[in-house]
């Protein structure tokens, strides 16, 4: 299909090598016809084994953007020959060849837009180089052949998860005894529009899974936050007649959760405890941080965040509290006065970046830092300090890249070779309900 196309589109841009014999009339007519087509193209469904909206687009995209690199090459090698022959006046090869850059200008960003705009891997530093480079010719070429292998591999990658879906479809593989209450971490909220955990709340639901959220505070002291959830728990009980919880925590969750569970009083409403990339013996870079950082700079950073996030909701948000409570020394003393409580099941989760171009910026940055006081980390958190409870899963994709702090909670969702963020959740909760949990 796309070589058909490509074909037509040449195929017009050529005619008017013919029609510029006809005069002015003719160069019009043909003008005008070959609009037609290209805008025919350009809008013309792409095929129905595309099952999802946003992938349809993006298909679509990707073939005009073939289109256009087809044509492009057939038109380069088609004016070489008409300029080597010496048949048409400079005028008519001047008209021939605008004509033929305005055609493929019109394919080449209808096919861009719709990738732009849909595609979830063409991250922001491939976005910036095809806006930057879009109109500089050879260089949108060299841009645009390394965007569609991304693109390319992202709709190979979704098609096979729609796949995988359909299989399973009624099998409700994550419908679990108990609902799945997701808990955030440390400086983020539960948004409605920005889901903290990326594609993995629809993936659960999409196989039978009953969400909710922590929906706690930024920022906070872990006892603080401890009871927001346990607040929330309780609530989430009452309301539904549920019984009990499935906790899902990332980061300081984790410890906000323990503390909702012991020191709240909420072991009789939580059945499980699932703890991902959580720093429950602290983190030393943290400890490393305080000591070095002035009052006054530490005063000044918490007064900002703290005003920041007030106006996006939080109703008491405090900086420093949250962070002098990931502190080593802080950790070790609330493992002592919070033990697990009989009845739950804990287990946890963890992953580290190989190495500092792991991951996406600020955590490639910070992994160097943490390495030095921690030892192997996800870019804030050691692989000791993720340890916790019964069972520890401990993630890593070969490669060199790693999964970070965020890239286990989809956070970026970004598609990372050798680990299905979705299908590991999707995995973990089946297991939870294969404990009768």
């Amino acid at each position: 299909m796309v070589i058909i196309q490509s074909a037509i589109c040449f195929l017009c841009i050529n005619c008017l090598g013919i029609s510029a014999f006809y005069g002015i009339g003719g160069r019009v007519s043909t003008a005008l016809l070959a609009a037609a087509i290209v805008i025919f193209i350009s809008a013309k469904p792409v095929l129905k084994k595309q099952p999802a909206k946003r992938l349809k687009i993006l298909a679509g995209g990707v073939r005009l953007l073939w289109i256009f690199l087809i044509t492009l090459a057939l038109s380069i090698a088609a004016a070489v020959c008409i300029i080597a022959l010496g048949e048409l006046k400079v005028s008519e090869i001047v008209w021939y060849i605008v004509f033929a850059v305005l055609m493929l200008f019109v394919i080449f960003w209808a096919g861009m837009l719709r990738c732009y705009f849909t595609s979830v891997q063409l991250g922001i530093k491939h976005r910036a180089a095809m806006l930057i480079c879009g109109f500089i010719p050879p260089l949108n070429v060299i841009v645009l052949i390394k965007t569609l292998r991304i693109m390319g591999k992202e709709l190979k990658f979704e098609n096979e998860k729609i796949k995988i879906d359909k299989q399973r479809e009624g099998k409700q593989i994550c419908k679990t005894k108990y609902p799945i209450l997701m808990v955030h971490g440390v400086f983020f909220r539960d948004l409605k529009y920005f889901n903290y955990w990326g594609r993995i709340p629809e993936e659960l639901e999409k196989n039978g899974a009953v969400v909710y959220y922590g929906e706690q505070q930024s920022a906070a002291a872990v006892y603080d936050s401890g009871k927001e959830l346990a607040d929330r728990i309780t609530a989430i009980v009452e309301k539904t007649g549920c019984g009990k919880v499935n906790i899902i925590a990332h980061s300081k969750g984790g410890l906000d959760s323990r503390c909702a569970i012991t020191l709240h009083g909420c072991a009789d409403k939580v059945a499980s405890l699932t703890t991902v990339n959580t720093p429950h013996r602290g983190c030393k870079f943290a400890d490393y941080l305080i000591e070095k950082a002035s009052d006054g700079l530490c005063d000044t950073v918490s007064s900002k965040y703290n005003a920041a996030m007030k106006l996006l909701g939080d109703s008491d948000p405090d900086f420093m509290a949250a962070v002098k409570d990931l502190t080593a020394e802080n950790c070790a003393a609330f493992n002592e006065k919070c033990p697990d409580s009989e009845g739950v099941y804990y287990q946890s989760v963890g992953s580290v970046n190989k190495g500092a171009l792991g991951g996406q910026f600020p955590l490639n940055m910070s992994y160097l830092f943490v390495k030095r006081f921690d030892g192997s980390n996800d870019g804030l958190v050691s692989e000791d300090s993720m340890k916790w409870g019964e069972d520890f899963t401990f993630l890593q994709p070969g490669g060199k890249r790693g999964i970070s702090h965020a890239d286990v909670i989809d956070l970026n969702r970004e598609n990372i070779e050798g680990f299905d963020v979705r299908e590991f959740y999707v995995g973990l909760v089946e297991r939870l309900k294969e404990r009768g949990l």
